[in-house]
């Protein structure tokens, strides 16, 4: 069986299909009840072979998306299984072309979060890491220029193009999108990536803010445990969703 390995070195089966399933539903939901992903944006995540994934319908509330509901499609952008008429997002080709680009990312989420948007909206005050986990993204957090929906391939292919080797990105006056190699990581990360910015917005007002050192995120990632880490929190965040009724107990069993 295939394998992939988080940052701690512990390997774990790539996920079937069914449980794929379930991630995404669950991030989806846990992300839109805590108000990052609301009435747009998505997360998919690749199946096995790496040529199709899993993405949620372009029409379903993202407050009741379910495994079943979720659609496969091609790097083409194509359905190849699910209801059929339902359509996939409209931005259904960012997610094409960062896999299609990308070997290394198995899941994506794309959001329009407006605190963390306001850094593409001034000059000279990029979004840095502020707080701990936001080690991330010491690589840099790219902002592609065109504020335009990714509505066909081409777009696709310059989001790809702005995002490089890095694992999240902005689009100005537009939006987020967070890469991970598990949907349950790219789930951990878009909250990090939210409180990292909401943290610097409060900062900035403050006064003269003071992003993480290269010697701080040089010391922090010595014992940083990545997997050990998702998984803490995954179990923290669906057991607190199940007790206020996101979604049924059974989804995390």
């Amino acid at each position: 069986m295939a394998l992939h390995r988080h940052a701690d070195h512990q390997a774990e089966a790539i996920p079937s299909e069914e449980a794929l399933r379930l991630d995404v539903s669950m991030s989806t939901r846990l992300l839109n009840s805590m108000k990052i992903l609301e009435y747009s944006g998505h997360v998919s995540a690749r199946l096995s072979g790496g040529n199709t994934f899993l993405v949620q319908p372009q029409n379903k509330s993202r407050a009741e998306v379910s495994p079943e509901d979720l659609l496969v499609c091609d790097l083409d952008g194509t359905v190849v299984a699910g209801t059929p008429g339902v359509k996939p997002p409209s931005e259904i080709f960012l997610h094409c072309e960062i896999y299609r680009a990308r070997t290394d990312i198995h899941s994506i989420a794309h959001f329009h979060h407006d605190v963390t948007n306001v850094f593409t909206l001034v000059e000279g005050v990029p979004l840095l890491p502020f707080k701990n986990h936001a080690i991330r993204w010491k690589s840099g957090i790219p902002v592609h220029p065109d504020p335009a929906h990714v509505d066909d391939a081409e777009r696709g292919r310059a989001i790809v193009s702005t995002l490089g080797p890095h694992h999240a990105m902005q689009i100005r006056a537009h939006g987020q999108i967070v890469t991970a190699e598990t949907v349950r990581g790219v789930f951990i990360d878009s909250v990090h990536l939210v409180e990292n910015a909401e943290a610097a917005y409060r900062a900035c007002a403050l006064g003269m803010a003071k992003p993480l050192t290269a010697d701080e995120i040089e010391s922090f990632s010595h014992s940083f445990r990545r997997g050990h880490h998702i998984r803490k929190l995954w179990s923290y965040y669906t057991l607190g969703a199940i007790r206020e009724g996101v979604f049924p107990e059974a989804w995390a069993a």
